[in-house]
């Protein structure tokens, strides 16, 4: 590590040292693209961290959100017709890949498939 890289780290605020190591773990995900380059309108591989796990009901269809987050951005996983899913928690790493929407001017993808990834240390 540099002199001006470990000036940077020092200097940085919590937010960017964890966005960095957001983007270092999605990084060895073989496949995947990061959220902020995910094309709308085009089937992706994303991976990162779920940030937040919400029941939303749409249009009177019970749907499940997520916001996954790879420190490039995030992105909402929307799963119709579900209230919940086993492991589908904050903090839980993932792999999700589907077509890419934009909903309200942020990404979105409906019913994607998925894996389950282990938490760093398990």
């Amino acid at each position: 590590m540099t002199l001006k890289e470990l000036l940077h780290t020092l200097s940085a605020s919590q937010a960017e040292v964890e966005a960095a190591e957001e983007r270092v773990e999605a990084g060895r995900s073989v496949g995947c693209t990061t959220v902020e380059s995910a094309p709308p309108r085009r089937r992706a591989k994303v991976s990162g961290v779920l940030r937040s796990v919400t029941f939303r009901p749409r249009q009177g269809v019970p749907a499940l959100e997520a916001e996954l987050y790879d420190g490039s951005g995030s992105l909402a996983l929307v799963w119709l017709g579900r209230r919940e899913i086993a492991g589908i928690i904050p903090g839980r790493r993932l792999t999700a890949e589907g077509m890419v929407c934009l909903v309200d001017g942020r990404r979105a993808i409906f019913n994607p498939r998925y894996e389950l990834r282990p938490r760093p240390g398990e």
